[in-house]
C-alpha cells in the first residue's frame, strides 16, 4: 500500500514538473534507460548532473565577477551546461543557457549575469523538486 502511494506521489511530482515546463520529455528517455540491472541509473545521472552543475555555476560566477570576463571560456561552460541540462530534460535551464550564450556573443555582461541568475534559480528549483523524486 505504501509503495503504491509513493509511486502515485512520484507521478504527480513529475507531472507537475512537465506542466510547469521545468522538465521536458527527455527525462522520460532517461527513465527508459533504467532497468532491473541498473535500478539506480536515474538517481546516478541526476546526482552527477547536480555535482557538475554546482561546479560549473561556481566557475561561471568566478569568471563573471572579474572586471573583464573571458567570454570564450564563459561560453564554453555555458555550452557544457546546456548539453547536460538537455540530456536530463531540464528545459528551463537549457533555455536560460541559450539566453546566456547570446549574451556572451553580444559581449553583454549584464545579460550574462541575468542569465546566470536565471540558471541558478531554475537549477535550485529543479534540485528541490528532484530531492522529492529521489527520496
Amino acid at each position: 500500500m505504501a509503495l503504491k502511494a509513493l509511486k502515485s506521489q512520484l507521478k504527480a511530482v513529475l507531472e507537475s514538473l512537465y506542466t510547469e515546463g521545468v522538465l521536458d520529455h527527455q527525462f522520460d528517455q532517461l527513465q527508459a534507460l533504467q532497468d532491473a540491472n541498473n535500478p539506480g541509473f536515474v538517481v546516478e545521472v541526476v546526482t552527477l548532473f547536480y555535482e557538475d552543475t554546482e561546479k560549473t555555476l561556481r566557475e561561471l560566477t568566478k569568471y563573471l565577477e572579474q572586471p573583464i570576463a573571458d567570454n570564450q571560456r564563459v561560453d564554453s561552460y555555458v555550452h557544457q551546461l546546456k548539453g547536460s541540462s538537455s540530456s536530463i530534460g531540464a528545459q528551463q535551464i537549457k533555455l536560460a543557457c541559450i539566453d546566456f550564450h547570446q549574451a556572451c556573443l553580444d559581449n553583454n555582461k549584464d545579460g550574462c549575469l541575468q542569465a546566470l541568475n536565471k540558471i541558478k534559480y531554475e537549477f535550485y528549483h529543479l534540485q528541490s523538486k528532484f530531492k522529492t523524486v529521489i527520496q
